[in-house]
């Protein structure tokens, strides 16, 4: 089994989309590890998305992301990161396959809706950046 993290972005919180996209990724296996809302701040936002500081979109995605609450979501599944990505879609929702979360729910480019690690590494990374080592150990399934 593998763990990813989703993110479930503040436009999509706004328009009270949570719980069917929620409900979306628990259609596709995904068992839901952790979960909570909270609001960034200009400061969190820059650290967790530091990867994106030299590109040119990083300071409105910082101030996107800090501009309502989010819902960080800890999923497990087989193959976590390779599905949380293609039942996500593509980053431009415009350019998104029919059916998945971003098509269906995603403004633009910067308001899809959802964020979800893009590999290994970034999962290990971003994970422990919302969820500590003993809640991830303490929301197994039983």
């Amino acid at each position: 089994m593998e763990r990813t993290l989703a993110i479930i972005k503040p436009d999509a919180v706004g328009r009270n989309l949570a719980g069917n996209i929620i409900a979306r990724l628990q259609g596709e296996g995904f068992v839901v590890l952790g979960l909570k809302m909270i609001r960034l701040s200009q400061d969190d936002a820059k650290r967790f998305y530091a990867v994106h500081r030299e590109r040119p979109f990083f300071d409105s995605l910082t101030a996107y992301m800090a501009s309502g609450p989010i819902i960080p979501l800890l999923l497990q599944r087989d193959e976590a990161i390779k599905t949380l990505r293609d039942v996500m879609g593509a980053t431009d929702p415009s350019q998104a396959a029919p059916g998945t979360l971003r098509q269906e729910f995603g403004v633009d480019v910067e308001k899809n809706s959802i964020h979800g690690s893009d590999s290994p590494a970034s999962a290990a990374q971003e994970i422990p950046f919302f969820f500590s080592q003993l809640a991830c150990h303490e929301a197994e399934p039983r």
